[in-house]
């Protein structure tokens, strides 16, 4: 999967799509019909929450949807990670680096340091490891900054 290079247009997402995107940050119920409950908060039908779920992934606006485990918490271990990549390799190390299923997600950044992923391995000893194979199969360094203390930070678009 390649990275998204342009922004989503401004007028892409309704009021239902924001309201959707904000009720997702929230988590889905716990329950044998988790995306009929959700369909509920939102005044909506079960099939048409689940189809403008897949048409925010369709245009970009999610690039996943799916459940969050806390690695440490289970043994594991993350880490931010760093590249610079010249524009002309940038599509190719993107898929080298993706091709991991240890690559939780990828970003670019207009920096020096374009592209930006999360290590998310089964044990901490594994993120050294995965970093030197990436390096190997590119060619380029990666900067690794290990998690020194964690923040959570809502995300919400203005509905």
């Amino acid at each position: 999967m390649s990275l998204r290079r342009t922004p989503v247009a401004p007028d892409a997402l309704d009021a239902t799509d924001r309201a959707i995107l904000n009720r997702m940050q929230d988590g889905l119920p716990l329950c044998p019909h988790p995306f009929a409950d959700l369909a509920q908060d939102l005044n909506l039908d079960e099939e048409a929450l689940i189809s403008r779920i897949k048409a925010l992934r369709e245009i970009g606006a999610i690039t996943r949807f799916g459940p969050f485990y806390d690695a440490e918490a289970m043994g594991g271990a993350f880490c931010l990670c760093a590249m610079e990549v010249a524009a002309e390799r940038f599509e190719d190390v993107v898929t080298l680096v993706n091709a991991h299923p240890e690559v939780a997600h990828n970003y670019e950044r207009t920096h020096r340091l374009n592209m930006w992923f999360v290590l998310a391995c089964e044990r901490p000893d594994q993120i050294e490891q995965v970093a030197v194979r990436i390096e190997q199969e590119t060619g380029l360094p990666v900067l690794r900054f290990p998690k020194e203390h964690e923040f959570f930070i809502g995300f919400r678009v203005h509905a």
